[in-house]
């Protein structure tokens, strides 16, 4: 009754006598008669032994019994792999349920919400790259990967073609072909292809080292030299819109299924379904219009810190736009009116659980006003926290 003032030994015996029984439980259905009626009995012999308090019948009985622990569960083999798979297999589970209902990684891996996160960007340098271990370095702090491709011989770019490799890295292969350069144009020459593989999008490749079909390259000089940044990795809170509706300003991740291009020539969410990161300028009810640089909801000036950079119109800011931006690798740049939201005095409604989502980059996104609303079931989550690289964008998204 009062065990907390009982001995030592007789507390081992108590919780010896405890375990046991739980073992036989759990061993019950596997073991034979006699062996279930032998482990009963020491058991009992274990609990009187308990029960008389004696120091040294307790340690003989509870000796026996685990004795006979060890004849009846034989070691098992392999017991160190089978607890680490365990563990493994426990741990697949917890983050499947993280990732499933609260939190959730996405990489930002083109421009349309720079400068706010970035996209996957490339940056020419004149100096060849750093040492090994400084690339490493950088690597595992900034994201930053080199590149540094050197022409074998004089010609012209003929092909460029984006490939993914171990299903995770994507490179460009660049075919260059021996052409020389006339009064007249170019002319074809005698000599080998060339075939460069270089670690990055083709579509970085265009923006960043301006590389294009047709661009001349010299022998000795570099094909393209410098870095290529990954694009910024967030948590998405999946959580929070369960018990909430979106907020305008807010940063949020949706899935394109079933969202119409609405006939617009530009880049379109294509099936299956891709996930887009964008601002939410607009929700239910609301009456959007563009005047660049602002952005007017029913009627007045919008609202919020995010927003409001975009609207300024200053650092690496350029307001909201009424059109799209493309600039092509040899600098032409070419644009078009959007879909939706074309002119200074076009308006939209947005109907019953329909949003409106705009990247912060304005003339070089294809977000909503390329394309239209997005239906409240695509929405999976608001952009949370940058988690990589260790950059100026580390922290909380606003």
């Amino acid at each position: 009754m009062f065990s907390f003032f009982a001995s030592k030994h007789v507390k081992q015996g108590r919780q010896f006598v405890k375990d046991a029984r739980k073992l036989l439980a759990y061993k019950r259905d596997l073991w034979k008669a006699e062996q279930i009626t032998d482990f009963e009995a020491a058991i009992a012999e274990l609990e009187a032994a308990v029960k008389d308090g004696g120091e040294e019948r307790i340690e003989s009985t509870a000796k026996s019994l685990d004795t006979m622990c060890g004849k009846y569960l034989p070691p098992v083999h392999d017991a160190g792999w089978r607890e680490n798979c365990e563990v493994f297999l426990v741990a697949i589970v917890v983050a499947l349920g993280v990732r499933t209902y609260f939190l959730q990684p996405f990489t930002i891996p083109t421009g349309s919400m720079q400068p706010t996160l970035n996209g996957i960007i490339g940056h020419t340098t004149a100096e060849e790259p750093p040492n090994f271990v400084m690339q490493l370095l950088q690597t595992g702090v900034r994201g930053r990967g080199w590149v540094n491709t050197v022409a074998k011989e004089d010609g012209g770019i003929a092909a460029m073609d984006e490939v993914s490799r171990y299903f995770f890295f994507t490179y460009t292969e660049v075919v260059v072909v021996p052409v020389t350069e006339t009064p007249d144009g170019l002319r074809a020459v005698q000599g080998p292809v060339q075939k460069y593989s270089i670690h990055a999008p083709k579509k970085t490749l265009e923006d960043g080292f301006k590389l294009y079909v047709g661009k001349m390259v010299k022998k000795g000089e570099p094909v393209a030299r410098g870095y290529v940044e990954t694009g910024d990795h967030v948590f998405v809170d999946k959580f929070t819109y369960h018990f909430r509706t979106p907020r305008r300003g807010e940063v949020f991740v949706f899935n394109t299924q079933d969202i119409p291009k609405m006939g617009n020539p530009g880049p379109p969410p294509r099936q299956p379904s891709q996930f887009y990161i964008k601002r939410l300028v607009g929700t239910p009810g609301d009456e959007l219009r563009v005047a660049p640089p602002e952005l007017f909801i029913n009627g007045k000036r919008a609202e919020g810190a995010g927003v409001g950079r975009v609207m300024s119109a200053q650092g690496d800011y350029r307001g909201y736009s009424n059109e799209a931006e493309n600039v092509s690798p040899d600098g032409l740049v070419r644009r078009r009116p959007m879909e939706f939201l074309s002119t200074p005095d076009a308006t939209v409604t947005l109907p019953e659980r329909r949003y409106w989502a705009m990247g912060d980059n304005s003339f070089h996104s294809s977000d909503s006003r390329d394309w239209g609303t997005v239906p409240q079931q695509n929405i999976v989550g608001r952009g949370m926290f940058v988690y990589w690289p260790f950059a100026s964008h580390w922290g909380l998204i606003k």
